[in-house]
């Protein structure tokens, strides 16, 4: 048997665990599918909702930069409660809670270094 046999697996293993926890996989979890398409047919007639490319309208932030702005988790209160922006195209219904937790999960994934 060979003597680097156990060192290899150990490394398959480590390299396992690392792309695992990647966020691109976690971007094809669930929630954060889910928690796209909100973005998208919910915030994406002004915001960007991906990784790349610009907003629809120039004054609302890309959504993968709202992490600089805020702590994400502090979004979840206010679309509990409808965001009441200074804007009129900024809708001010409430979310639910499980739409808003899906929206958060995918927010994390896409934010930009």
């Amino acid at each position: 048997m060979n003597r680097f046999l156990p060192n290899y697996a150990v490394a398959l293993y480590v390299l396992a665990a690392c792309v695992a926890c990647s966020p691109a996989l976690a971007a094809g979890s669930p929630d954060t599918a889910s928690g796209r398409t909100l973005a998208s047919t919910r915030c994406g007639g002004c915001h960007a909702v991906d990784r790349t490319g610009e907003s629809p309208l120039a004054e609302a932030p890309p959504f993968r930069t709202l992490a600089r702005k805020y702590p994400l988790e502090s979004l979840e209160e206010a679309l509990a409660e409808g965001i009441f922006a200074g804007h009129p195209d900024m809708p001010d219904d409430p979310w639910e809670p499980d739409d808003i937790r899906r929206l958060i999960a995918y927010l994390k994934v896409i934010q930009a270094p």
